[in-house]
């Protein structure tokens, strides 16, 4: 970073751009171009997206608040006039890096956000590094470009980041210095864009791969101890495939240690409840596995509209497996996946099947029961206590037995996805020893026929 910050200063002394003027449309007051904003780079011309929850937390206080283009969320909902910033750069103007000697013509603002615009360009001669079209986004403020450029270093090669190609600043005639990036250009759009425009969900084998494609680029995140924070439909894009992308590391924080960090802004759509109400302090790997449980399920449901609920997940056309995983990452905050590697695994590999097993004896075992028993629940914890074990009322790390009664058809996740069974299958994977009876073996046990 101090060299990217050494090379800042000087070619932003060193180049000027061209001084062209700021073209203003008719309909826009005082010089605000009422334009579509867009997110990130390749956001589809046109697209219709609900920003109204997007809220910037460090804005400056003499420019116009914007909801609907912020990177950085609050958490509080507040109404606000939409206003746009003047354009930045023209159609036609052409740009030339300090860095790389190459020019790109620009096009057509593509959108805008809280780090700045998005412009559709062309690179002017030759290159066998960067393509002949590309994105460039153009900012007057340094600190989300300097996060970018680190980034797209970071993450160079990587088969499924949006990738950066070039990176300069630039003085303009009136010394105003603008950060430029050039970018991969998605053809298809953002995920929230491309599934409006489809109208329908993936099948369970690509939406299975893709997301374990966007989850490589999480795993060498937290293996860096970074998040995210901002894993939303709008920073993940569909390029030729289709082929899912991750973008936009504006937000991305390094944690000192596991407990995570302190999260002052994040997006109000996708950030898990317990955050956006504050009932817990800081946001660690689990929350941004959180976010990936919504874009599965998104993916699943053909649209991003509105978040995932757990009631709606077993209403989602896939298998009883990839429900329960979508479960997982979205229910309850301590039985989430820890980090991208598990969910990875998870998405991998199939399920441990819920065999029974045989007991001798149900004195001194700790006991819970699931699912529905042929007599009452109430009748069922009396006769396993005369047999001597220790009733709970749910699985836990001193559970040793759970039985089983037949499965309930509103369960969460499906046949073998309750949320008893689904905890079993957790505890098991921590190492616990949870044995499975059936209904028949525990009243044999119990001194009941």
């Amino acid at each position: 970073m101090p060299d990217l910050q050494r090379r800042t200063r000087r070619s932003a002394c060193e180049a000027q751009s061209p001084d062209y003027p700021i073209q203003k449309s008719p309909n826009a007051a005082g010089g605000l171009l009422l334009q579509q904003p867009a997110k990130d780079p390749a956001y589809r011309e046109g697209a219709s997206v609900d920003r109204s929850s997007m809220i910037q937390d460090n804005w400056p206080t003499d420019m116009p608040r914007n909801p609907w283009t912020a990177p950085t969320r609050t958490t509080r909902s507040i109404h606000i006039p939409i206003a746009r910033l003047p354009h930045l750069l023209v159609p036609g103007q052409v740009v030339e890096s300090p860095e790389t000697r190459l020019r790109y013509r620009i096009e057509r603002l593509l959108g805008e956000g809280g780090f700045g615009q998005v412009y559709l360009a062309r690179r002017l001669g030759r290159s066998g590094a960067v393509p002949e079209t590309v994105c460039i986004k153009v900012s007057a403020r340094i600190d989300g470009w300097l996060r970018e450029a680190y980034f797209g270093q970071l993450l160079d090669g990587h088969p499924r980041a949006i990738r950066v190609f070039d990176i300069f600043p630039l003085m303009r005639a009136d010394g105003q210095v603008l950060y430029y990036l050039a970018l991969e250009y998605a053809q298809h759009g953002d995920l929230s864009a491309f599934l409006h425009g489809a109208g329908k969900g993936w099948s369970e084998t690509t939406v299975r791969r893709e997301i374990a494609g966007i989850l490589e680029v999480l795993r060498k995140l937290h293996r860096g101890q970074m998040l995210h924070r901002d894993l939303t439909p709008l920073n993940v894009f569909v390029c030729e495939g289709p082929r899912l992308k991750l973008g936009d590391f504006g937000i991305v924080r390094q944690q000192s240690d596991r407990r995570g960090i302190t999260a002052h802004t994040m997006n109000a759509m996708t950030a898990p409840s317990d955050l956006l109400d504050r009932s817990v302090p800081k946001w660690q790997a689990r929350d941004d596995v959180y976010q990936v449980g919504q874009l599965l399920g998104m993916l699943v449901r053909g649209d991003a509209k509105s978040r995932i609920r757990t009631h709606d997940v077993r209403q989602l056309r896939c298998s009883d497996h990839l429900k329960e995983i979508v479960h997982r990452c979205i229910g309850e905050r301590r039985k989430r996946y820890e980090s991208a590697d598990e969910m990875i695994d998870a998405l991998r590999n199939p399920p441990a099947e819920l065999r029974t097993g045989v007991l001798r004896t149900l004195k001194g075992v700790h006991l819970a029961f699931t699912g529905i028993l042929g007599k009452p629940r109430r009748d069922a914890a009396r006769a396993a206590k005369r047999a001597g074990a220790i009733v709970h009322g749910g699985p836990s790390a001193l559970t040793t037995v759970v039985v089983r009664g037949r499965p309930n058809v509103q369960q969460a996740a499906g046949r073998d996805a309750g949320l008893k069974l689904m905890e079993i299958k957790r505890l098991r994977e921590k190492g616990h020893r949870i044995t499975l009876l059936d209904e028949t073996h525990f009243w044999r046990l119990a001194g009941q026929r």
